[in-house]
């Protein structure tokens, strides 16, 4: 089959990985996330789309310099050229996944931590799941 069908809810609680790229289309990417209390995604700006659902945690989404809190059930929709930052204000992991329009990483990358994603400056290749 192709395309990519699971439970993304599932994995995105499961998941205790920094990054980790579940699946790359020709047009978007599926990717999820765990941020440690206190830990930040860093302030970023993307020439992409990118959306982000919040499956567990508390934490802070900053766009433009404009902070909302959010919680498990939060979307966050990033237009291209948006600075933006995910930051976790709470004292669990923050949880959830991300969709990047068009795709942002290497197909199947993952880091362990912020700090081996900062070490890495992998892009996306073209190269896609199937």
């Amino acid at each position: 089959m192709k395309g990519f069908v699971q439970d993304i809810e599932g994995l995105a609680v499961k998941n205790d990985e920094f990054r980790r790229v579940l699946y790359t289309a020709k047009h978007c990417q599926l990717v999820v996330m765990a941020l440690k209390p206190k830990e930040e995604i860093g302030a970023e700006v993307h020439k992409l789309d990118q959306f982000f659902r919040v499956e567990e945690g508390t934490g802070e989404a900053v766009l433009n310099g404009v902070r909302t809190p959010i919680r498990a059930g939060f979307a966050v929709l990033v237009p291209a050229g948006a600075n933006h930052n995910i930051i976790n204000t709470g004292s669990v992991p923050l949880k959830l996944y991300t969709l990047y329009a068009p795709p942002n990483h290497r197909d199947g990358v993952v880091h362990h931590t912020r700090a081996d994603a900062e070490k890495d400056d992998e892009h996306f290749d073209g190269k896609t799941t199937e």
